[in-house]
């Protein structure tokens, strides 16, 4: 295999270090910054919508006046239609996004594969860029006249159009949505073409961290799903400023173009692969973790890796079960519901695998392993209660109710919320060179992960109790006042996890003040970072390395080394 060998040379002012930066390290720290910020701000508009939900009516204490002046500091329904669309957006798009595909993309395929950098970095630099403006015009929307968009992360017409969303920050939306799809684009031809390209001599795919599979299945899958989301979202501006009539009701029937059911196809032709876009690099660094903390290689490493092969083809076809109350042919439903089936072997495999991995490990409960745990949990209740909507006869009853939110925010926001902090903590050490304190580390961790289990396991049994999303007070209906009290439960769970971040943001300060310097490899693991300083120099790798073994060599009873690893750039050591 012909390597290339990349590199440029080393930024020199402010501007090329922090804000115009070609490394892809700097890069990856933009990209993390910038999802944390989006992180907080989608958590306190997640916040707000507890508050509302909790208090119907009542005026929001310390800031309500503040945020809602014209309504005496009540949440007022159309501030509330628009806290659910823009929470679900930026969670989404601008703070998981960046967190695990952007900053540890960008962290992790250059330094697991053996590169000096990425093979685009003009690309990866325009990549960071453009996803802050969209985020930039995401947060401008909010203050247009008529405030943000309001029809839902999910943008159905006609409640995107103008008649449902009239002002333009429903159009501002779009806009970002076009912008973002660009930057995904970018990032994904990047990490594509450098791991095809720039992986060391000796590094066969089958010789990847399964962190760098998650990635490289997930940039496939952006390469090929986005620009069907930002088509939707073009046309969508098209409707609302130009007044075509891709999405208009009723224009099949007059001019024979045109229907809302059209954008939902677009939209869940992207949004179904877009559910793994986001779990298969959590995915990928869970199963790495749980290896290097049990001490023992990865259980089926191939059979995991091709487990998630398998699981990106069959994510591109069944996106129609989130579609089967719109009157979709009964061939269809049942054709999708058995996709969707399907799509549950490999996921049982790799989770089967996980379970193999902590068989009989020597586990070190380290900060980074009891996040990768809480994923493994949570993941589990969320798969298994995904069997319930992908399923016809249930979905009828389920959709639309906040089962559909607990089993979406265990699978989406539960897993990759804690991927995200436990790849945080592990890999800090290599960006910044000091350690974060672990006694902390692991408070965040139980505080959060308790609380957590009571918002959405009490979203799920609300949900199945017959509580619909969306609604500004549900408790109008009787029949669903007796969920009162457990939806005043999942509030305080909502506050209590959101005040467990407190722990985090303190870490954070307590490191850049007192943090412990770290050494090159502080967790005694073997994959191609951990041969470099801390954090990483400019060049990365003096010279590139040769891959003589696989990313999970722990706890060889033949080692010699006085250790119980062995790094990749060693000789494989036969057991």
């Amino acid at each position: 295999m012909k390597v290339l060998v990349h590199a440029h040379d080393a930024p020199n002012t402010f501007l090329s270090k922090y804000i115009i930066s070609y490394d892809h390290k700097v890069i990856a720290k933009q990209f993390l910054w910038l999802g944390m910020v989006f992180l907080a701000i989608g958590g306190l508009m997640a916040m707000l919508i507890r508050w509302t939900l909790a208090n119907p009516g009542v005026p929001m204490p310390f800031f309500g006046h503040l945020l809602f002046p014209n309504s005496g500091g009540v949440v007022p329904p159309d501030s509330y239609a628009m806290l659910f669309t823009e929470h679900g957006t930026i969670m989404i798009f601008w703070a998981i996004t960046p967190i695990l595909i952007g900053a540890f993309g960008n962290l992790l395929i250059p330094l697991q594969i053996g590169a000096r950098d990425m093979i685009f970095p003009t690309l990866n630099m325009l990549s960071f860029h453009f996803t802050f403006v969209s985020g930039v015009i995401m947060l401008l929307a909010l203050c247009t006249p008529l405030g943000g968009a309001a029809g839902g992360w999910t943008a159905y017409p006609t409640l995107s159009l103008n008649l449902g969303s009239p002002g333009a920050g429903q159009t501002l939306w779009a806009i970002a949505i076009f912008l973002f799809g660009i930057s995904s684009t970018m990032g994904a031809i990047n990490y594509i073409t450098t791991v095809i390209c720039l992986r060391a001599p000796g590094m066969g795919y089958f010789d990847m961290p399964l962190a760098v599979w998650g990635l490289l299945l997930t940039a496939i899958l952006n390469a090929i799903f986005v620009p069907v989301l930002g088509a939707g979202g073009l046309l969508l501006v098209f409707d609302r400023v130009f007044e075509t009539q891709y999405f208009l009701a009723g224009a099949a029937a007059t001019s024979g173009t045109g229907d809302p059911i059209l954008f939902q196809h677009v939209f869940w032709i992207f949004g179904h692969p877009e559910v793994y876009i986001l779990i298969l690099p959590a995915w990928g660094i869970v199963s790495d973790l749980l290896s290097f903390f049990s001490r023992k290689p990865a259980f089926g490493y191939k059979a995991t890796a091709l487990s998630m092969c398998a699981i990106t083809v069959l994510s591109t076809l069944v996106y129609g079960h989130h579609m089967f109350t719109t009157q979709m042919s009964p061939l269809l439903t049942q054709s999708f519901m058995t996709l969707t089936m399907t799509i549950s072997i490999p996921s049982a495999i790799f989770f089967a695998n996980w379970l193999g991995t902590l068989y009989k490990g020597s586990i070190r409960f380290t900060s980074p392993m009891l996040f990768s745990l809480g994923v493994v949990f949570v993941f589990g209740l969320g798969g298994l209660t995904g069997l319930y909507l992908g399923t016809t006869t249930t979905d009828f009853y389920l959709h639309d109710t906040y089962f559909v939110v607990g089993h979406f925010h265990y699978t989406m926001a539960a897993s990759v919320f804690l991927a995200g902090f436990g790849a945080i903590y592990f890999w800090w050490p290599k960006m910044y060179g000091t350690m974060l304190n672990e006694r902390l580390a692991k408070a965040h961790f139980w505080a959060t992960i308790l609380p957590l289990n009571g918002v959405f396991m009490g979203m799920m049994m609300m949900g199945y109790a017959g509580m619909h999303r969306r609604l500004y007070n549900p408790f109008i209906y009787d029949f669903l006042k007796k969920l009162i009290p457990m939806n005043n439960f999942v509030t305080t769970c909502a506050i209590l996890m959101g005040f467990a971040q407190i722990f985090f943001i303190t870490n954070l300060i307590w490191t850049y003040f007192k943090g412990e310097q770290a050494s090159d490899n502080p967790w005694e693991v073997g994959t191609l970072e951990w041969t470099t300083p801390s954090p990483v120099p400019h060049y990365n790798f003096k010279s590139i390395p040769i891959v003589k073994c696989g990313p999970h060599e722990l706890g060889n009873p033949k080692l010699t080394t006085g250790r119980d690893f062995q790094y990749q750039t060693e000789e494989l050591v036969e057991v």
